[in-house]
Formats: C-alpha cells, structure tokens, sequence
C-alpha cells in the first residue's frame, strides 16, 4: 500500500495526569518518523526540561484568547487553572499531506477535535491499573508536592468517567505492552479504506490500465 496515497489522521492519547499519554506518546513518535507531536499553545509556566515550541507553545492569556478568536484553535480546553489549545494550520496541512500527528490532550479537546474534523480522529484513552498506583505514579514524578498531587488524583475520577467517549481504551498495566498496542491500532487506522484517497485511482488503473 505505501504506493496508494492516503490522508492523514490524529492519533490522540488520553489519560488522567500520571496515566501515561506523554511516555507512550515519546515512544511512538521515537520509533515513527511519520508520527508528529502536535505543539499544543498553553498559559501554564514550563515544567523543568520543557522547551518552548518543542514541548508547547507558551503563551500568555491574552495571546491564547487571541488565537481563539481569530478561529485559529482546533480544540481548546481549561485544565486546572490553565489553558490549552491545538493550532489548526499545521493540523491540516498535516492531514492532507498525509502525516500523522499525536495528540496529548483531554476528554474536552478531543470531543472538539472530533466535531472539528470528523472522521480524522483515533482515540485511545490510558487507564490505570489501579488508583494506588496511579498516585504512586504521581508522587514518583517529584514534579508536584502532595498538595497537587491530591487535586489530581481527585481530578483523575472526574476525567475517567469519559472513558466510553473513546475508539479505544487500554489498561496501561504494563509500558511495552501498552505502546505495542498502540502501535498496532495506529498501523491498522492507517490502512483503512475511508483514508486511502489514492485506492480509487490505483484500482481503476488496475482494471482499465
């Protein structure tokens, strides 16, 4: 099939914070050079090692509130007391060049990106094994003090409930299993019909060639 000529699609991760999204999703994007992070525009303060447009696009709320006026946001969603939202440009250049692009994003946004761009959108949602582990995964990070770490793990109840919300929900028990996963999903979507904008073209050039 890589001679067919498809569209691309928007592969989302979700999880509740500590879940996973963000590992399972440098994993895939380290062993798939056609899968792109999409840089989501945030007001939240870099975490230690975040880079500006690597990680995110920093921005100020007034910039954000900007960019969603002008309609240039594909989804936006508040998380916690902070903004974000995906630039819609490069989404669909992306689309109709036939790449790939990851998204790390909540219930909220990925309701909107698909209302956006129905029919774009793989989903697939990372639950824990368990919620000890998920707070032990959270106070591992060192990232947060116990305090937030407490708000999360409250917030964590409320973002799972939409786990029906999803094409596909993984219990993230085990990190090689989980990405083997989806990686299997994500080769599987690539190759459905719906996508291939090329295979009407080859297969009448197959018969009438």
């Amino acid at each position: 099939m890589s001679e067919v000529a498809r569209r691309g699609l928007l592969l989302v991760l979700s999880s509740p914070s500590g879940g996973g999204k963000t590992s399972v999703g440098k994993a895939l994007r380290e062993a798939d050079p056609n899968l792109h992070l999409s840089v989501s525009l945030t007001t939240r303060p870099p975490r230690p090692g975040e880079a500006d447009g690597v990680d995110y696009h920093f921005v100020d709320e007034g910039q954000f509130l900007r960019a969603l006026e002008a309609n240039a946001l594909a989804e936006h969603a508040r998380v916690y007391a902070h903004r974000y939202g995906t630039p819609r440009p490069p989404v669909l250049r992306a689309l109709e060049g036939g790449e790939d692009m990851l998204f790390d994003i909540d219930w909220q946004g990925t309701r909107q990106l698909r209302e956006s761009l129905p029919g774009d959108v793989v989903s697939i949602y990372l639950l824990p094994p368990s919620m000890e582990e998920l707070a032990r995964r959270l106070s591992a990070r060192a990232q947060d003090d116990a305090t937030v770490v407490a708000r999360r793990m409250a917030q964590a109840e409320a973002e799972i409930a939409h786990w029906d919300e999803y094409d596909y929900v993984l219990i993230n028990r085990d990190f090689a299993a989980t990405v083997s996963a989806v990686r299997h999903i994500l080769a599987a979507e690539r190759l459905r019909r719906s996508r291939l904008t090329g295979l009407a073209p080859f297969v009448s050039g197959l018969l009438h060639g």
